[in-house]
């Protein structure tokens, strides 16, 4: 029997740095790891390349205006299904050197808490899937396979 050919399904993250601190989200009412912490992030509309998607989520959840040539690929993620009704996934991790504005809770429905961490100790309620890609940003990866 032929397998079907993969479908991208792709999310983009922005990692934004300030003095060994990261940026961190808690996720709200969005009906996907609700209460946990995460990276301002997004799927990709269609027809929407990769930094123009991260420009355009962190205008929407943190409305601050990233300058896309400062987004840096630091880690492709490509993860299995975590459900049989889920597909695989592309998450795309930018580090961001460059933005204008104060990051602020843009999308109240979406974001409870914005949250500067120390990067070398994440808090415990942080995805698990961020925080593999944190620590494998860490230690020079550019590729992390996840659940296969």
């Amino acid at each position: 029997m032929p397998t079907e050919p993969f479908r991208v399904a792709a999310a983009v993250y922005g990692i934004l740095r300030d003095r060994g601190r990261v940026l961190l989200i808690r996720r709200a009412t969005t009906g996907y790891r609700d209460g946990q912490l995460s990276l301002p992030a997004g799927h990709l509309d269609g027809g929407e390349d990769a930094v123009t998607g991260l420009v355009r989520e962190l205008r929407e959840e943190l409305g601050i205006a990233a300058e896309p040539h400062s987004c840096r690929l630091a880690l492709l993620m490509h993860s299995a299904p975590e459900r049989s009704d889920d597909n695989e996934y592309f998450h795309l991790f930018f580090e961001v050197d460059r933005w204008t504005g104060e990051p602020f809770i843009a999308e109240p429905g979406k974001c409870s808490e914005l949250l500067w961490v120390t990067a070398s100790a994440l808090p415990p309620d942080i995805a698990d899937y961020v925080a593999a890609a944190l620590a494998a940003i860490g230690r020079g990866e550019s590729l992390l396979l996840r659940g296969w």
